[in-house]
């Protein structure tokens, strides 16, 4: 295996869910395809679209040359146009061309992945022209492909795999993300802490403690009197931070104590992704 031991977490992430999608459209009919997800203006064969798209990306394969409609509302921003240009020029394939197409990406990426000897350091092409390392990029579209999975399985009623190894790499990222929507955007008060409590089928207690210069850390021990303290599932967890959910469309899972203004602006800045 050339595969360097860093990077193999996100190999094995992103196996897993890539596998659990493809076994979950195998017994879809045609109707199925065009079922909403918790994605603003996409339909499951859009989902499928945009994975199979970040993963010809992944490969290097040349982005589509497509002129997208005028007529997609749900398209506000270059980033966004950027995704979409994906999404967009498979919206007419049919079920077996999507799945056809799948499991060949599925080959290519494997061979690619039974093959790649670059260091975690290499710089690769990123969104948009961006450059990042292949560390930073194998570890984000883990992260992609499982939460991609997860809506999939919401649109189709098929609960599973929240406590996968894509799981642990989602739970990760989006941890690293807490003290920046803590200190920066919920302007939590200075030589404070925050403690989210989850429970679910990934169990965990983190504290975001605040300095004197208002920077936000991540710890795992508890604080004792906390500003503020957020108990939820891990499912709520996830769907508020991708931004599949309000915090309003889930006040009956969430437990806040402290002080109520802290508690609302973390969870009205709580999503990092969508």
């Amino acid at each position: 295996m050339s595969l360097h031991p860093t990077l193999q977490p996100y190999a094995d992430a992103w196996t897993h869910s890539i596998d659990a999608i493809s076994e979950l459209l195998q017994p879809l009919a045609e109707a199925e395809w065009n079922r909403r997800t918790p994605c603003p203006g996409w339909s499951v064969r859009d989902v499928v679209s945009h994975v199979i798209g970040l993963d010809c990306e992944m490969l290097g394969d040349p982005r589509p040359i497509h002129t997208l409609p005028r007529d997609l509302f749900h398209v506000t921003n270059d980033h966004q146009r950027y995704m979409e240009m994906q999404v967009d020029v498979r919206r007419h394939h049919t079920s077996p061309e999507m799945t056809s197409e799948l499991e060949y990406v599925i080959i290519r990426r494997n061979r690619q992945l039974r093959n790649e000897s670059r260091d975690p350091g290499t710089k690769v092409r990123g969104p948009l022209g961006t450059e990042l390392t292949l560390e930073e990029s194998m570890r984000r579209h883990a992260f992609d492909v499982w939460m991609h999975e997860q809506d999939l399985r919401t649109a189709l009623g098929r609960p599973g795999n929240l406590d996968s190894p894509g799981a642990h790499i989602a739970r990760d990222v989006l941890l690293s993300e807490l003290p920046r929507v803590v200190a920066e955007n919920a302007q939590a008060p200075r030589s404070s802490a925050v403690v989210f409590d989850v429970h679910g089928p990934l169990e965990f207690l983190r504290t975001i403690r605040v300095d004197i210069q208002g920077r936000g850390t991540l710890e795992t021990a508890p604080a004792l009197g906390p500003a503020a303290t957020l108990t939820l599932d891990w499912e709520t967890y996830v769907r508020l931070a991708c931004g599949r959910v309000t915090p309003e469309a889930v006040t009956d899972r969430i437990k806040t104590e402290g002080d109520p203004d802290l508690t609302a602006a973390i969870l009205h800045n709580f999503t990092v992704t969508q």
